[in-house]
């Protein structure tokens, strides 16, 4: 057993990270200033977008898209129920409403036909959520909303490096949300970004997750003097920091060493937990790219009697960190009651959720790191 708790999704912060937090902090700009906007443009070169906008979340680019996106009250947003709780909220924050789409199996992605089935007269955008890093099946997806003249919002929070037929997932939609929140592939502490081809878009956005200033209203205290501003609607508090973008501007630019990485763990897991009574990932689909955001495996309850959390609590005893992504959203306690949900609305994601385990993938983890899970998930099931 491990002497110290391996803590899930532990980042890896290096000194350029930390020397550059301390450059900005000598500076004196600390809010949104040159350092965000630097980051900005690195990011939509990277992603191959042609405007990105940052944010202070995940959630935050979520909303301000389906506001952008013209999702209002008497809407219905189709959603995964397969996603964190952050991808549905924010349309219940636009006065819309949530209609929850079932899952693939093989993928956890959100399921194309299903999606077809629950567009009505009222269906005004889908939300993609590309699970654990791999992408989902855009070519179908984007099919179904150009039939049905529909916005589609990709939430792309675990996907930064992932790819669709060789295009950076996020740039395939109307709008791509990314998440750096601390366990994510690409770390600010917290933190989120929107890219998008539409310069209106990117405007408004840029507007909204400021207090609805005018744009450019972060420079109004800079060294070519006083600029006035607008207030040209009611905006948001969603602003980035030169702080957190002090961050992202060195973890982006070794987010292919951390993705190869990420990768040589991720075979090891394939190579070494073959046999065991889990369910792996599928292989990825030719001309894709996957972010090796999170490993999953399912407990194949029809091999073992240890069921999921009876697998987390074995590993948390071998000082082992994991998580579960996720739950079937639509069976939490708020949408199961403003929603009228029960058990077997969405078959496919209730069997994952029931099943679904995520075990430690970070760049930071050494070799004895991977050791000790490897190890630990054979002696589970010993």
């Amino acid at each position: 057993m491990r002497k110290d708790f391996l803590i899930f999704g532990s980042p890896l912060i290096g000194q350029e990270e930390i020397d550059e937090v301390v450059a900005t902090l000598k500076s004196g700009w600390i809010g949104t200033g040159p350092k965000t906007h630097r980051f900005e443009e690195e990011f939509k070169q990277y992603v191959r977008a042609q405007h990105a906008v940052a944010v202070n979340s995940c959630t935050a680019a979520l909303h301000l898209s389906l506001i952008t996106a013209g999702v209002g009250p008497g809407d219905e947003v189709i959603v995964p129920s397969i996603t964190f709780a952050s991808t549905a909220n924010v349309v219940v924050h636009c006065g819309a409403k949530v209609v929850f789409a079932d899952c693939e199996r093989a993928t956890q992605n959100i399921d194309p036909e299903d999606v077809r089935r629950r567009i009505t007269d009222k269906t005004k955008a889908i939300i993609v959520v590309h699970m654990a890093g791999r992408s989902a099946n855009m070519g179908e997806l984007m099919a179904i909303a150009k039939e049905h003249h529909l916005a589609v919002i990709e939430d792309a929070a675990h996907a930064v490096e992932t790819e669709y037929k060789g295009r950076k997932v996020g740039t395939i939609g109307d709008l791509g949300c990314y998440s750096f929140y601390t366990t994510k592939n690409l770390v600010t502490a917290e933190g989120g970004m929107v890219v998008t081809n539409n310069e209106a878009y990117a405007e408004r956005i840029r507007i909204l997750s400021l207090h609805g200033m005018s744009a450019d209203a972060w420079k109004r205290y800079g060294s070519e003097g006083y600029k006035h501003y607008d207030v040209v609607e009611a905006g948001y508090k969603y602003n980035m920091t030169d702080i957190q973008a002090s961050l992202g501007i060195h973890q982006l630019a070794r987010i292919e060493k951390s993705w190869q990485r990420r990768a040589a763990i991720w075979q090891q897991y394939n190579d070494e937990l073959q046999g065991l009574p889990l369910i792996l990932p599928a292989p990825v689909e030719k001309g894709d790219r996957h972010a090796y955001h999170l490993y999953t495996v399912l407990i194949d309850t029809d091999k073992t009697n240890v069921t999921r959390d009876e697998f987390l609590n074995e590993m948390t005893k071998r000082n082992i960190g994991t998580g579960v992504h996720f739950r079937p959203l639509h069976l939490r306690q708020y949408y199961r009651r403003a929603l009228e949900h029960k058990e077997g609305d969405l078959p496919n994601t209730e069997w994952i959720g029931a099943r679904t385990a995520s075990i430690p993938l970070s760049a930071k983890l050494t070799d004895d790191d991977v050791r000790d899970v490897i190890d630990a998930i054979k002696g589970i099931f010993a």
